[in-house]
């Protein structure tokens, strides 16, 4: 059996969504988990319990400073070695994201899933479509973007979902194997074209400010944003990899429209 973390989130939601697709038999986990699925809280090791289960898609827990993730991502793989799981797929950073805050967890954890002693797979996800256009600010009807003239290579999360779930149907085809996940790239100034919305650039200086008023933010993210920010704009985010195409036999959708509705989501009414 299959069992994908994180099912009350959208990425680890849309894999499980996937897997039932191709009537691949997989239950979720969360900590707040839905019909059918598990309790899996990786602050509370006592509910890290994953019986029958052969392959472990271990979505990144995220959303914390890097030793709280760390430490998830550590119990959550120790109770899978100890209760017999044969595989993990872990869902990490695109390799160029060595620039971003949260890269040293991921690659912390990719180091803990190899040493780990199951056969395991890493996904190397691009930043997402829709965070990009999430990520743009909006001042009356003009958007102030960061990314200057930077392009990034985001794939959509439904591709990263279907990718994963691709893997996790087969996981012997890519057992030991790392994969970079991105899709066409685009820039900040697209999405605005597309909204036919004036751009005003905002340095990094203007950025960090208007993240640290934003009510809201963890103490942690605005560092991490701003990491974010200045890796598209220098050009580090930009390289599409085959690898995506070749797990999905088809080209990525083009994650610009994904970005383009992120960003209109993301205007105040």
């Amino acid at each position: 059996m299959i069992l994908v973390t994180g099912t009350s989130g959208r990425l680890g939601s849309l894999i499980l969504h996937h897997l039932h697709r191709r009537a691949v038999p997989a239950v979720g986990g969360s900590r707040t988990p839905g019909p059918g699925g598990l309790r899996l809280d990786f602050d509370d090791p006592g509910s890290l319990h994953l019986p029958h289960v052969d392959t472990l898609v271990l979505v990144s827990a995220g959303y914390g400073e890097d030793d709280v993730v760390i430490a998830r991502h550590r119990r959550m793989l120790d109770a899978a070695r100890r209760d017999g799981v044969a595989h993990v797929i872990y869902t990490s950073l695109v390799t160029e994201g060595e620039h971003v805050g949260f890269a040293l967890a991921h690659r912390a954890t990719e180091r803990m899933v190899r040493a780990s002693g199951m056969a395991w797979t890493i996904l190397r996800n691009g930043l997402y479509a829709e965070l990009i256009g999430a990520l743009l600010m909006w001042e009356h009807d003009a958007i102030l973007s960061p990314f200057a003239q930077g392009h990034v290579a985001a794939p959509t999360r439904d591709d990263l979902a279907q990718a994963a779930a691709l893997v996790a149907a087969e996981p012997g085809a890519h057992a030991g194997r790392t994969h970079d996940l991105t899709g066409p790239a685009f820039t900040a100034t697209g999405i605005a074209h597309a909204l036919d919305a004036p751009v005003t650039e905002l340095s990094l200086s203007d950025y960090r400010t208007r993240l640290l008023q934003t009510p809201g933010l963890l103490p942690f993210q605005p560092p991490m944003l701003a990491g974010i920010a200045t890796s598209v704009r220098h050009g580090f985010l930009a390289n599409d990899h085959p690898d995506l195409a070749c797990l999905l036999g088809r080209p990525p959708v083009f994650g610009l429209r994904t970005a383009i509705d992120a960003a209109v989501d993301n205007r105040p009414q």
